[in-house]
């Protein structure tokens, strides 16, 4: 089941942030006195009640601006509102109700979403209470006051937005078909690998709604069995400006992939991976979904015999953090290696939903501690005690040691490669989480 999504919208300089890093829990986004300092859209996954969704960070719409780059970041925040399921439109108690206010009420009143009118710089209700009843007059419903910096009536304004999120659709969680988001860069050809695997396949079951999100899932029969493609395209390049192009792919990529059960990145082989790739990259991987890395345009690239080694080599590069993703050089022009996709898809989901038996995995973990001790600190060692896997889609393991400070980063990785070694776990990440447990409560390996 994908987490629904709740976009915070507004003005420049209205707390949007402030309010992002309150319900996230960090502070990521950057909070700065200057409208528009929020260029990039952040996302964060937040927990209330029992019930998770995803919270996207806009920029601050300017609805009359000529300015570039607020432009964008208004175009940016439409695309956030496309895709959301619940919209906390923000407003400044101290600014008071101004006509631009107004002109995003319009706007958000237009997408027949699910709107909740935040005033911020709420210190005191009882102070402010006239100032709040003001934000009536935009007509788009009751308001709800708070104080973003101090945290102050945030419960109640997430108690509403538990109330407003769809419920769980039965039906999703039944369909066992692959679900497949074909997500990258503008123009690296995501329109065209789709629409070239119709035209080869042409056996189109149907066009569906994609739900809430800002896209069109097409089901496609391959072999006798059945795909669910999503497609995130539709995003272009605006004025030739590169510096915000980030700014329309994260949300759609985020929407998309919170859908998907494997995610295909697709890189342009004329342009190389690039930052932006790993950033899209780092959506699907933080999400533990299976991933499959597509090089797309491989006809438009002049080779020898050295040309795919070295591409793959940048790529690793790149994506270090993904070694466990498979690479595929296809052209959507000409249909190379296209249906390849259909057989790495079957065996990443195959790979995802996969077991090991709880004896078996001890096994290798006993075998890993022998060819390499743990690591000490201070005259302690740590002791692995036992493993056991307690979930699939991504493969979760969760493993008892008898300090779990002393558990490096770099041993964890070598647990995995062991892991990986032994059971494949080919195009899925793999979560390993450490328990304490002393050598009485946990079996003996």
């Amino acid at each position: 089941m994908s987490k629904p999504i709740v976009a915070i919208v507004g003005r420049p300089n209205v707390g949007k942030s402030t309010l992002f890093n309150a319900l996230a829990g960090s502070r990521i986004s950057i909070i700065e006195d200057t409208p528009g300092v929020t260029r990039d859209r952040i996302y964060a996954d937040v927990e209330w009640l029992d019930r998770s969704f995803t919270l996207i960070d806009t920029g601050g719409i300017e609805p009359d601006t000529s300015d570039i780059i607020l432009a964008q970041m208004r175009e940016q925040a439409q695309i956030a509102i496309d895709t959301a399921d619940v919209i906390l439109f923000m407003t400044d108690l101290k600014q008071g109700l101004v006509d631009a206010d107004a002109k995003v009420a319009d706007m958000l009143r237009r997408s027949h979403k699910s709107v909740l009118l935040v005033v911020n710089k709420v210190d005191s209700f009882a102070r402010d209470e006239a100032g709040v009843y003001e934000f009536y007059n935009l007509g788009i419903g009751d308001p709800y006051p708070i104080s973003a910096a101090n945290r102050t009536g945030i419960g109640d304004l997430l108690d509403e937005v538990l109330r407003r999120l769809p419920e769980k659709d039965p039906s999703e969680e039944e369909d066992e078909r692959p679900k497949v988001a074909i997500v990258g860069k503008p123009n690296v050809g995501k329109s065209s690998i789709i629409n070239r695997l119709l035209g080869e396949d042409r056996l189109i079951v149907s066009d569906i709604a994609g739900t809430t999100r800002d896209a069109v899932d097409t089901v496609v029969k391959y072999n006798g069995k059945e795909y669910i493609f999503i497609d995130t395209a539709g995003i272009r390049r605006k004025n030739k400006i590169k510096e915000d192009l980030e700014h329309y792919m994260i949300v759609r990529a985020v929407g998309a992939v919170e859908r998907a059960d494997v995610v295909v990145l697709v890189i342009d082989a004329v342009e190389g991976v690039t930052e932006q790739d790993a950033k899209i990259a780092g959506i699907a991987h933080e999400r533990g979904k299976g991933i499959l890395i597509a090089v797309n345009k491989w006809d438009a690239v002049e080779k020898d015999t050295h040309t795919a080694k070295k591409f793959e080599e940048k790529v690793r590069q790149t994506l270090s953090f993904m070694p466990y993703a498979d690479i595929v050089f296809i052209s959507a022009k000409s249909g190379q290696r296209l249906s390849r996709i259909y057989t790495m898809v079957d065996e990443i989901m195959e790979s995802a939903n996969r077991r090991v038996q709880t004896g078996v995995l001890n096994e290798i973990l006993t075998e890993a501690v022998a060819l390499q001790q743990p690591p000490m600190d201070k005259g302690k060692r740590l002791k692995c005690y036992y493993m056991t896997q307690v979930a699939v889609a991504p493969p979760t393991f969760i493993l008892f040691v008898n300090d779990k400070k002393l558990m490096h980063f770099s041993y964890e990785r070598y647990i995995e490669n062991q892991i990986r070694t032994a059971f494949g776990f080919k195009g899925t990440a793999i979560r390993i989480f450490t328990r304490e447990r002393s050598r009485k409560e946990t079996p003996e390996l």
